[in-house]
């Protein structure tokens, strides 16, 4: 009996909402607006967390890209560039390569040096690399040229620069520029451009050369096997926390040959301006959400009422046929439910259009010098999207149900001659 009254209620419910009533046209208005409402209110949320979280992927990326997700360095070294060495002989070396949540591993050493062309100075850093370096992030970003190789016994001459450094300096692929190293007695290398990249990311491209690490061991007086550290890289950056306890308790507390001891530091810790910029999106996003919810619902509570004021004659009718106040209030819940759909699909094809057409586009441009990025990103992540979906649902269900209420105080005898 349950199950049937319910299916009443549902069908009476599917009639309302796709009546034809023309009578009713400046409440059918409202109704469309109420729906109208719901689609821009979920195309607006499915815009701001699709931007926001490219932003985030996007920046963290490219930082991490430049620096890799965690660092082993002497305990000694600062925030410069000048760093003291560690020995690259490390017994938790293969056993932090052994981890799947580990993606690699490798040696890196990082120099200040000052790049002079005939006309043009530029204070720059050298990072030196290795064998086991790994150039998947430069090469998704590079213009011109190709990544230098380092196998040989003797150093390498190659070096990757940016196009900002590039068209700053007047400089092209193939060309030889004098780098120097203030040091005591001041040293010089001749470099030879093979790459040219460009990530957009100002203040990491006019900063970073990539070459070969045997220079800076070579500047520095180190042996082969001294290094400024080790750069490792995790499979998933959400684990970023767990992945630098892992590599804490791997490294331990162990002294070098020179007394020194390893600290292990993390990007966050070692760029918290830029991530605590980013995390301060989230918040913009929580306060975009809230305002479309708290909009949407109320849009939706004012044609649930309209809808109730509408059909008083019939409420009043239900009522004289015995029918309960519950049963009638599932009843607008129900219409309110087919309209909450309505609108989710619009607001689907209107955020997810709208997202798509940025995202293969590029239609927004941005100021790279500011934003990092030379258009807004976009990140569609449909678990995302369901969440938006389920939750926008939920929410204005649950405001609907008091103002439901007042299908309570409506009189039978009254009801039947509202006009």
């Amino acid at each position: 009996m349950g199950n049937r009254l319910m299916n009443t209620e549902i069908f009476i419910a599917k009639k309302l909402i796709f009546s034809r009533d023309k009578t009713k046209s400046i409440a059918r208005s409202i109704l469309d607006i109420a729906i109208f409402g719901i689609s821009l209110g979920l195309a607006v949320m499915i815009v701001a967390v699709s931007v926001v979280t490219g932003f985030k992927n996007e920046i963290s990326r490219k930082v991490v890209g430049f620096a890799s997700h965690i660092q082993i360095l002497n305990f000694d070294s600062n925030i410069s560039f000048e760093t003291q060495p560690i020995d690259s002989r490390q017994d938790f070396v293969d056993d932090l390569r052994a981890d799947p949540d580990i993606r690699d591993v490798q040696v890196f050493a990082t120099k200040a040096g000052i790049i002079k062309t005939k006309s043009d100075i530029q204070g720059v850093v050298l990072k030196g690399v290795g064998a086991d370096y790994n150039w998947d992030f430069l090469e998704d970003y590079l213009q011109e040229g190709s990544v230098p190789g380092f196998n040989d016994s003797v150093p390498d001459n190659s070096v990757l620069i940016s196009k900002y450094l590039a068209t700053l300096l007047k400089l092209e692929l193939n060309d030889d520029f004098l780098m120097y190293f203030i040091q005591d007695p001041p040293r010089m290398r001749r470099f030879t451009i093979t790459g040219i990249f460009e990530t957009s990311l100002e203040e990491f491209d006019k900063t970073f050369v990539f070459g070969d690490l045997r220079h800076i061991q070579n500047l520095n007086d180190w042996s082969e096997v001294q290094v400024s550290g080790f750069e490792v890289n995790i499979q998933d950056f959400s684990k970023l926390d767990e992945g630098t306890y892992k590599v804490m308790n791997s490294v331990g507390f162990g002294f070098e040959d020179d007394g020194s001891r390893l600290k292990v530091v993390n990007i966050e810790e070692k760029y918290p301006q830029i991530f605590d910029w980013l995390n301060l999106q989230d918040m913009n996003v929580m306060i975009i959400l809230i305002l479309m919810l708290v909009v949407a619902g109320f849009n939706m509570v004012s044609g649930l009422l309209i809808l109730i004021l509408d059909r008083t004659n019939m409420i009043g009718t239900l009522k004289a046929l015995g029918s309960r106040n519950l049963s009638i209030r599932k009843i607008f819940l129900y219409h309110s439910l087919f309209m909450i759909v309505k609108g989710l699909i619009w607001g689907n094809i209107i955020g997810i259009g709208i997202c798509l057409i940025q995202q293969y586009f590029g239609i927004i441009e941005l100021d790279q010098s500011s934003y990092y990025l030379t258009s807004v990103p976009i990140n569609l992540n449909l678990l995302s999207i369901a969440g938006l979906n389920l939750g926008t649902a939920v929410v204005i269900i649950l405001m609907l149900i008091v103002p439901s209420m007042i299908i309570s105080r409506i009189s039978p005898a009254l009801a039947i001659r509202f006009e």
